[in-house]
């Protein structure tokens, strides 16, 4: 079993760059909780690359494979894959689990971000 994520556009983050990429950003992000072997992540995926480049003023969106990374995913109880949650300010916000359409995870996440 590789460990290794599809390629994607979305950029990565680990245990050791969580707290610099996530926790200290200005902007909220929203982390996909992720792991190679699971096909509902490979179908967010595409979802989660357009959400990115369509609100990239707004939002920031990065993945973190809990293989390769499990500390931070333990940290935040993330016990179902995927796990999407939006961080803001430090905290999560918002969190959606399981794959979802483009419109379900916009739902939850649109109330914190920074209006249009």
């Amino acid at each position: 079993m590789s460990s290794t994520l599809p390629r994607t556009t979305l950029p990565k983050t680990s245990d050791a760059t969580f707290a610099a990429d996530v926790l200290g950003s200005d902007v909220p992000v929203l982390v996909d909780f992720t792991a190679s072997w699971c096909p509902p992540c490979r179908m967010v995926t595409p979802v989660l690359e357009q959400l990115a480049a369509e609100e990239r003023d707004r939002l920031r969106v990065v993945q973190l494979d809990v293989d390769a990374d499990p500390e931070t995913a333990r940290t935040y109880r993330v016990m179902g894959l995927p796990t999407m949650s939006l961080f803001r300010d430090g905290e999560v916000v918002a969190s959606v689990v399981g794959a979802r359409p483009r419109a379900a995870i916009t739902r939850e996440i649109e109330p914190f971000l920074a209006p249009r």
